[in-house]
């Protein structure tokens, strides 16, 4: 797409792209009835009828070109930045407990470094989310990981608790929006035949569990001091260093090949919001030319709808800024859906701290309940559960496209099943029974994960899609916090969280069957 940059750009300044037309309100020319909106997932026509119909356009422009070679590469570039996200997540998770061995912990209660981590996730969700309405997708994709990598590098040098804790909150804000852009970037290139794949997207999200459990069962069972080490010093205590700067390294070489594998340009639903139907037209063209796809749309098809609401403004201007906020609740349905969906996003950030985040001090505990609580064996089990987590997106790429389940059932599936063997992890006796309870908790709470990571994009309008996205992170990293503090005021050594994990997924069995649109076989707009 790189001759068409020029292109583009040459449009964006000149007279076709400006619109003379000084209004607030969509202009338009005698409705289209040639355009088909059945098969849209939200009516938005009463909120900007123009808008509806030139996305309406862009689908079936999409699906008429399918699935090429470039939403392939964007299936594996965008899926780096999901296995990024978790691999960082889980990166400090790791770490905590044998920096806090080493360093002390200046506060007697406060998983410090787990809060660090929560507040910095918080922060990128809401800077990458909000800000890629305003200026595209396309900075956060090229970006984010070359500052997630540098961070991640510095942080394993850190000399002490609160400096480390500092580069943990750091380097979690470059990676708190990764999946908000990518889910987003690669919902917005697909035809409607391959929406399942931002499902399968997360699978991405359990490669980097996968990468981090095995490199944690090589570093910190070889380079860890002995848990009930009365000293421990740095020299006895390399594993969690050489850890992020083994992960740093990956992060690096990541980053590198999202800028060499491909030339990254804005997606074609947001430059639909945007009104910029001459960019929009060359990426669409591009794309069919590029890889011999047919493409009927024409660029006066698209401009003949008229103009999209607010478009004459800024896109700083605070009426355009509100709209991004207030577009996620212009029409009752729609602000149901998003009111429910920030709920589920606020309970899974509430249950994952208190399950993943400490998965470490669980296993340690059942392990030394039935006699071995080594190093090897507990980072042989972490290592084993991020294996099997695996599974879990695998399965949801399936059931998500199955009528009888769709989307939500999808994720009450997930959720009822994680529910039930929570409660049964708190009655395992034996070593075996702990490996195999918790690696099948992983496979399925993935089914839950991977599904609302790529349902949510999908339920949320276009030109605010990136915002609703960010405030559901936002209000999960809330959640975050909450259990991170609940954890750390708890004993997370007895079976106490496991219990209220265990109702908080229940809770969500209920959240997930009350949203209201279900995004199988339908167009995102």
């Amino acid at each position: 797409m790189a001759a068409d940059q020029d292109v583009v750009s040459a449009k964006a300044g000149g007279a076709g792209y400006q619109n003379n037309n000084d209004s607030s309100s969509s202009q338009s020319a005698d409705i289209d009835t040639s355009i088909d909106l059945g098969n849209e997932l939200i009516d938005t026509s009463k909120v900007d009828d123009v808008l509806t119909r030139k996305m309406a356009l862009v689908n079936a422009a999409l699906d008429e070109i399918g699935m090429t070679p470039f939403q392939w590469k964007l299936f594996f570039l965008n899926g780096f930045g999901y296995a990024v996200d978790s691999l960082l997540v889980v990166c400090q998770s790791i770490a905590q407990p044998a920096a806090t061995q080493e360093f002390g912990n200046p506060s007697r209660y406060i998983a410090g470094i787990s809060l660090a981590s929560q507040i910095g996730l918080l922060v990128g969700a809401a800077v990458w989310g909000f800000s890629a309405d305003v200026i595209g997708r396309k900075l956060a994709f090229n970006t984010s990981l070359f500052l997630c990598a540098a961070f991640v590098l510095i942080a394993g040098g850190m000399p002490n608790y609160i400096s480390f804790a500092a580069m943990v909150a750091i380097y979690s804000a470059g990676a708190g929006g990764n999946y908000i852009l990518d889910a987003t970037n690669f919902l917005e290139f697909l035809p409607v035949s391959h929406a399942w794949l931002v499902t399968f997207l997360s699978v991405w999200w359990a490669v980097g569990y996968t990468i981090t459990g095995l490199l944690a069962w090589a570093f910190m069972s070889n380079f860890s001091c002995a848990s009930d080490a009365v000293v421990c010093s740095r020299t006895d205590n390399m594993g969690w260093r050489y850890l992020h700067f083994t992960c740093g390294a990956l992060v690096l070489v990541l980053s590198i090949l999202r800028l060499l594998a491909i030339r990254m340009v804005q997606t074609p639903k947001w430059l639909t919001s945007q009104n910029r139907d001459e960019e929009l037209y060359a990426v669409l063209l591009d794309l069919s030319e590029k890889y011999k796809r047919p493409f009927s749309l024409t660029l006066e098809k698209l401009q003949s709808q008229g103009r999209v609401l607010h478009t004459d403004k800024s896109v700083w201007s605070g009426l355009r800024l509100r709209s991004h906020f207030s577009g996620l609740f212009s029409t009752p349905k729609l602000a149901y859906s998003t009111v429910m969906i920030i709920i589920n996003w606020l309970l899974i950030g509430t249950v994952s701290p208190l399950y993943g985040v400490f998965l470490p001090y669980y296993l340690a505990s059942r392990g030394a309940d039935t006699g071995d609580g080594s190093n090897y064996t507990i980072w042989r089990n972490y290592a084993i559960n991020q294996v099997a987590g695996l599974i879990g997106p695998i399965i949801a790429g399936v059931l998500v496209e199955w009528r009888w389940f769709g989307r939500r059932g999808t994720l009450a599936v997930g959720a009822a099943i994680t529910t039930a063997l929570q409660l049964g992890y708190t009655q395992i006796k034996t070593p075996a029974q702990n490996v195999g309870v918790s690696a099948a908790i992983s496979a399925a709470s993935n089914i839950y994960y991977g599904t609302i990571y790529a349902y949510t994009p999908e339920i949320l309008p276009s030109a605010h899609r990136a915002t609703g996205y960010g405030l559901c992170v936002v209000l999960n990293r809330v959640g975050g916090i909450v259990g991170v503090l609940v954890g750390s005021y708890a004993n997370v050594e007895t079976v106490v969280p496991l219990w209220i994990c265990a109702g908080l997924y229940g809770a969500l069995i209920f959240t997930s069957l009350l949203l209201p649109f279900e995004s199988r076989g339908k167009r995102t707009v």
